[in-house]
């Protein structure tokens, strides 16, 4: 299956990163995204590396006359849902933003697509729907609901949205792809994550730290009941992850309805694991202070990658040094991310 594929945020960073993979294997691409964490030079920089038929219109997912102009003027065969906000510590703060963009975005985004007729979505989902699991690794039939924040219940929410709404209406082929833990970076350096501010996750984080952006890495606790103490996590390459979106395009026919589908790599990772593999990427030794545990971290979450691969014929190919040399690739080569270019 090829045809053109609309992805709502897709300038940011997971979307991006589709939208190379997705143009690489004939598809058109239309990318809508409404800026509020991502920038236009993420759209600039995929039509370098790629070339191809991608159209880009900034707009908001809550705004449907803007979203149906979008449909109007494309062809969409399936859509690619990506636009969300997306920082768990925000959205503790601010759980209202996070339901009105992340569930009634996704509301809207139903309506237009089906008033246009579209009934094949790709849902950019999380592990967080997990919890913290009694038991790993973590599968697809593994129990859902016990989220720590509102994030991760602006997840759950969609997807049984996404379930209520395939059983209520025929014809709706829904793959809700669970992520774990995206990291990395195109193997070019031209695209990667730029988060905004003091990034919250282990790697971006690591990364600035390792380029003298920051001073040094908190590595919180290193109690936990795990080979060395720190927490463990699966780590992805968004390459690969984007690729997952491929293939679970390429068979969304053979979903009848909604389904889940775990992608990682079924591997876990400590934090110093990491930095240890992160220091050999970039040449020397990042520095890290230990500090206490965060509260709502968990020990240990990975995937059994099991579902994807007799799903999508998809598995992940790259390991954590891969993902860690193409993330300092990215750093080094664009300290400032996309902001240095923009600003010219």
């Amino acid at each position: 299956m090829t045809g053109t594929a609309l992805l709502t945020g897709g300038a940011g960073y997971i979307g991006s990163h589709t939208a190379v993979v997705l143009l690489q294997a004939g598809w058109s691409v239309v990318v809508v995204d409404n800026m509020a964490n991502s920038s236009p030079v993420a759209v600039e920089r995929v039509r370098e590396l790629v070339g191809g038929d991608l159209a880009f219109h900034r707009a908001d997912i809550r705004d449907e006359r803007a979203l149906d102009a979008v449909f109007a003027a494309h062809d969409v065969d399936a859509v690619v849902h990506f636009a969300g906000l997306k920082a768990v510590g925000e959205s503790v703060a601010k759980p209202l933003d996070y339901y009105e963009t992340n569930v009634g975005g996704s509301v809207n985004l139903l309506k237009v697509m089906r008033n246009a007729g579209v009934r094949n979505l790709v849902f950019s989902s999380s592990a967080t729907v997990y919890g913290d699991p009694e038991v790993v690794p973590v599968t697809e039939r593994s129990p859902v609901g016990e989220t720590t924040n509102p994030y991760g219940r602006t997840k759950l929410i969609i997807e049984d949205l996404l379930r209520d709404v395939a059983v209520a209406e025929d014809g709706w082929h829904i793959a809700i792809l669970r992520y774990f833990n995206p990291i990395g970076a195109h193997p070019s350096g031209h695209i990667g994550e730029d988060p905004y501010g003091i990034p919250n996750n282990l790697v971006p984080n690591l990364m600035q730290v390792a380029a003298g952006r920051l001073p040094k890495v908190r590595v919180f606790g290193t109690d936990y009941p795990t080979a060395d103490g720190t927490g463990v996590r699966d780590y992805i390459h968004v390459v690969d992850l984007a690729e997952g979106h491929l293939a679970a395009l390429e068979r969304l026919d053979a979903i009848d309805g909604a389904e889940a589908i775990n992608l990682g790599t079924g591997k876990g990772y400590s934090v110093l694991e990491v930095i240890t593999a992160a220091s050999k990427a970039v040449g020397h030794d990042v520095p890290y202070e230990i500090e206490g545990r965060r509260s709502g971290d968990i020990a240990t979450v990975y995937t059994d990658p099991t579902h994807a691969r007799e799903m999508l014929g998809w598995e992940a190919k790259r390991g954590i040094d891969e993902m860690v040399a193409d993330h300092w690739r990215w750093q080094s080569t664009n300290p400032r991310g996309y902001e240095g270019e923009a600003d010219g």
